[in-house]
């Protein structure tokens, strides 16, 4: 953990390298320090996965976007952080900053002729059950 998902309309498929915003995401939850200058999430354990959603229905279908001069083809980006327990506020407030403006600046082409809405949240929480196995991390040690 941390895992961010990028769950999307796949219209953006044809406007957008999905590959190179996962990347991007990545590098930028691997910038992201705490208090103490100490890098937040751990590089071994540093996902970013996105997928398109097979069928979507996006606010009113195109309607509003094509009276507004536009071609009515919505599309929509959510991403999830997944963390577990144990950041400071500021540092989970830092982190949304961060990624937010990665997502923002990715995407700033597509906002400038395409009706697109984008959520980010981050979520924490007790885990119920937790178990790893990896060969990752001892990479990164």
């Amino acid at each position: 953990m941390p895992h961010l998902v990028i769950l999307y309309t796949k219209n953006l498929d044809t406007e957008v390298d999905m590959s190179a915003l996962c990347r991007r995401m990545a590098d930028t939850m691997l910038t992201v320090k705490d208090e103490d200058g100490k890098q937040v999430y751990p590089t071994g354990g540093t996902r970013v996965l996105a997928y398109p959603a097979a069928h979507s229905a996006v606010a009113d279908g195109g309607a509003a976007g094509k009276a507004a001069g536009g071609d009515g083809d919505y599309a929509f980006v959510y991403l999830n952080l997944r963390m577990g327990k144990g950041r400071s506020d500021a540092t989970k407030k830092r982190a949304g900053e961060d990624l937010l403006a990665c997502g923002k600046a990715f995407f700033e082409p597509v906002f400038a002729h395409k009706h697109i809405g984008m959520t980010l949240q981050i979520d924490e929480g007790q885990e119920v059950f937790d178990a790893k196995h990896s060969t990752l991390h001892p990479l990164f040690k």
